[in-house]
């Protein structure tokens, strides 16, 4: 019996979809959420927490499928959403971030439960109420973790969006409609966080964290339908701030110090464990289980907080945050000896890899599937020893990563980053062009950022399947050319395909044509697309590099 047949649409591969749309559609919320948080501690990190959360489990999932080993059998279904919830758990940051490592948790439990029960009675379950059980259980759970749950928060849009699949399960069954409903439900919720919460009342915001749950309910609905998300999410409108600030005179002073750390502790060990934090702090959250446990809470007494999880078991990556003191100020309390400036560049492929730091620049490697995570970025960061650094992303969807990169470095260590929004390699080559270290640094950026984007961006790549496009409908095996993050051409043949994306970067005017060839690209197609760019164009010039990317055969720039 097949994944499909046990769990209808549930399988390994929709759960890795999810992660990438989810982690795709935090990263474009994420500084949205950032600024609706108000509770339980007005620090602005609600996206942040949630991006790196399931950043984490995202990359568990993505070294489960092991891109890097094409030989290894695909993982199933009960393995994925394991490493998915561990991820989670292992990588959790905040109070947010938590509750959303449990939420995974609770799903995968119940997933894993209702796969196990299909194949031992070989009785295939319907996806739509397998995913309606699961997010009940994952709202019980995390209600459960939380020491003194509070409605208002993203825990109430989590049981709202259960109450919306159940119900869409009930009346038809189908997964489509079930996570419509947890969606619609979801943010209906989200509309009414305000009128349960009155800190979020007075600052006249929804709840940040409940914000972070919509982003992922649209993200799974657009994996299960296939539709692609709204470019700007839908938000509620806020509501009229009765005050211009969140904390009033009869508001209680928040404890001074955020306490997290990974624990490794019997079970029986972890309800004491529960008690004597809660009478040291608040926002007390313990998720985990079988072993191992992720404790987050907001104390006055930090050591003491520690010692507990000592008394309770082995706890270890402890991190103590000062709540009452902002990210600039902890940065330059930890920051490095660092002078100058330096460019950090993601790019793919050995040839650009070298042309970048022949310019200049310290690279980061990516390649298909092996984007670097936000860890990495910061320590390519830190590993410039500069004071000043300007970040290349050189893809549309690192952009993402690179700014949660560049606010880790600021807070942590006191490195100054700005994030030059290149899309493509050709962009972050213009960028570099530009690159003048003795002027002003935000005069550099704004310099670099200019010559990014006037540059069109254009690709050639190869259909793996048969998909609708902006183009119309490609097959496998078809030539895709793509022209500033959009397929714009499908053709049989690779130099046609390309000569006619040029022509049309070209028709909207430019200068210099620059061409990056691919790993596997006969050199004579650019100097041929070269001499008939140049055809009625004298003005045009051109420069050649040899890339070697895998993925994409030609990339291709005009300025």
């Amino acid at each position: 019996m097949t994944e499909v047949g046990v769990l209808g649409e549930l399988d390994a591969p929709a759960v890795r979809r999810w992660c990438r749309a989810g982690l795709h559609q935090l990263g474009r919320a994420r500084e949205e959420i950032d600024a609706l948080n108000v509770y339980p501690v007005p620090d602005g990190d609600t996206g942040t927490n949630l991006f790196l959360t399931l950043e984490a489990a995202s990359a568990e999932v993505e070294e489960l499928f092991g891109d890097h080993r094409p030989d290894a059998a695909a993982p199933g279904l009960p393995e994925t959403i394991r490493a998915l919830a561990h991820g989670a758990l292992m990588g959790a940051r905040g109070n947010s971030g938590v509750i959303l490592s449990q939420l995974l948790r609770g799903m995968a439990d119940q997933v894993e439960a209702e796969y196990r029960a299909a194949v031992a009675d070989d009785t295939p379950r319907a996806s739509g109420a397998v995913l309606g059980s699961a997010l009940r259980r994952a709202a019980d759970e995390a209600y459960e973790a939380v020491a003194r749950p509070v409605e208002g928060t993203m825990l109430t849009v989590a049981r709202a969006a259960a109450e919306g699949a159940e119900r869409a399960s009930a009346a038809a069954g189908d997964i489509t409609a079930v996570v419509r409903g947890a969606a619609e439900a979801a943010r209906a919720a989200l509309v009414r966080t305000p009128e349960q919460l009155d800190v979020l009342r007075r600052a006249g915001v929804v709840d940040a964290g409940g914000r972070g749950l919509c982003v992922l309910f649209d993200a799974l609905v657009s994996v299960v339908t296939g539709e692609r998300p709204p470019r700007s999410p839908h938000v509620p409108v806020p509501l009229r701030p009765e005050t211009d600030t969140v904390l009033c005179a009869d508001t209680e002073p928040a404890p001074g110090f955020e306490v997290i750390y990974l624990l490794d502790a019997p079970d029986d060990a972890v309800p004491a464990l529960r008690d004597r934090l809660d009478r040291l702090g608040d926002s007390l959250v313990v998720v985990g289980g079988e072993g191992l446990w992720n404790v987050h809470v907001h104390v006055d007494d930090a050591g003491a907080a520690v010692e507990a999880g000592i008394e309770a078991g082995r706890p270890h990556r402890i991190r103590i945050t000062h709540l009452a003191v902002s990210p600039a100020v902890v940065g330059h309390q930890h920051m490095l000896a660092v002078t100058g400036r330096a460019i950090v560049a993601v790019v793919q492929g050995e040839g650009l890899a070298t042309l970048f730091t022949q310019a200049g620049a310290h690279v980061v490697e990516a390649g298909p599937g092996r984007a670097p995570s936000t860890g990495t970025l910061v320590d390519a960061i830190r590993a410039t020893a500069a004071r000043e650094v300007v970040l290349l992303p050189n893809d549309p969807d690192g952009h993402a990563v690179a700014a949660v990169a560049a606010e880790q470095a600021a807070y942590a260590y006191g490195i100054r980053v700005q994030v030059v929004p290149t899309k493509a390699a050709v962009q972050g080559i213009a960028a570099l062009a530009v690159h003048e270290p003795g002027r002003r640094f935000d005069q550099d950026v704004v310099g670099m950022t200019s010559a990014a984007g006037a540059t069109r961006y254009g690709a050639l790549t190869t259909a793996t399947r048969e998909a609708w496009t902006m183009a119309g409908v490609c097959q496998a095996g078809d030539i895709l050319g793509i022209i500033d993050g959009d397929i714009a051409v499908i053709g049989r043949d690779l130099a046609a395909t390309a000569r006619t994306v040029l022509d049309r970067m070209l028709a909207g005017g430019g200068e210099l044509v620059t061409l990056v060839t691919g790993a596997h690209l006969d050199p004579r197609l650019a100097d041929t697309l070269l001499v008939g760019a140049r055809q009625g164009r004298p003005e045009v010039d051109a420069v050649v590099y040899d890339g070697g990317q895998s993925v994409y055969p030609l990339l291709i720039g005009v300025e």
